[in-house]
């Protein structure tokens, strides 16, 4: 059935007869439609493909994520998703928390954790992250978009110019006839016909890949939110402003005693000192 309704339309000879009948203008058209629709299929490859990549990665990196218990398991075991946007949040996140743990620690019952300003670094670095990679998915859509919305009217633009050619040329040759049309008429739809092949495809393609890109970046927005909860739990000082001050004056005076005394061992066991270390 399919081979029977492609059939004519090919074997025919139809966009043939009407390429070779049209005008200057029109193959031109047709010309800038063709490198177009080549720079449009080129982006739906690449972006099907980097798409189907990160969702598969995704999945793969999520999974892994959530048999964690420490934000920075997976850093520590040294695993990478590649092509997954979340785990691009991740390794940044984590890069930039490892470094206030080993730079700027507070010591709270010999455990490190990190200031409520680190901590701010921290959400920076993920949303900079989640910015990227949501742009990183959507670069090369202008060029979709520009298909869809272009093509149809640059067609038309061909048609109409090849019609006005047409109909000039009937008039100049004073035999307004059918036959005399007909030609003209042809070379000048095929711009139209052009400009829609070229759009069509697109179009069903930008479609797809919005709601892919949306989905993907709402995604990352909801992990963002949630691994920066759990970093705040497990690595943050959260401690009273009172009981802050409370320790700091223990360890203060824990130091002075020590200072008197001479003892260093005392000295480097204290926390205020530790910490500088």
């Amino acid at each position: 059935m399919t081979t029977m309704l492609i059939h004519p339309i090919l074997a025919s000879g139809a966009l043939q007869f009407a390429f070779e009948k049209a005008t200057i203008e029109g193959k031109i058209t047709i010309g800038s439609l063709f490198i177009l629709s080549m720079f449009s299929w080129t982006i739906i490859i690449t972006k099907f493909r980097q798409l189907s990549i990160a969702r598969r990665a995704a999945k793969k990196f999520f999974a892994a994520y959530s048999a964690t218990r420490d934000p920075l398991d997976i850093k520590r075991k040294g695993e990478n998703y590649e092509g997954a946007p979340a785990y691009q949040l991740y390794s940044r996140a984590a890069d930039e928390l490892d470094y206030h743990l080993k730079h700027n620690p507070v010591i709270v019952k010999d455990r490190r954790r990190i200031s409520a300003a680190s901590f701010e670094a921290v959400k920076v670095t993920l949303e900079e992250a989640a910015a990227t990679e949501a742009m990183a998915l959507e670069k090369g859509m202008i060029v979709l978009s520009t298909a869809v919305a272009g093509g149809p009217f640059i067609g038309l633009l061909g048609t109409v110019w090849g019609v006005m050619e047409t109909f000039a040329g009937i008039a100049r040759a004073n035999a307004a006839s059918l036959t005399a049309m007909a030609p003209g008429v042809a070379g000048a739809l095929i711009a139209t016909v052009t400009g829609l092949l070229v759009a069509i495809p697109a179009m069903f393609a930008y479609n797809f890949m919005v709601t892919t890109i949306r989905h993907i970046t709402q995604e990352l927005d909801g992990y963002a939110t949630r691994y920066a909860t759990q970093i705040e739990h497990a690595y943050v000082d959260n401690r009273p402003l009172s009981e802050e001050l409370k320790q700091a004056n223990e360890a203060l005076a824990v130091s002075l005693v020590a200072a008197l005394k001479g003892d260093e061992n005392v000295l480097r066991n204290t926390p205020v000192f530790a910490a500088e270390r």
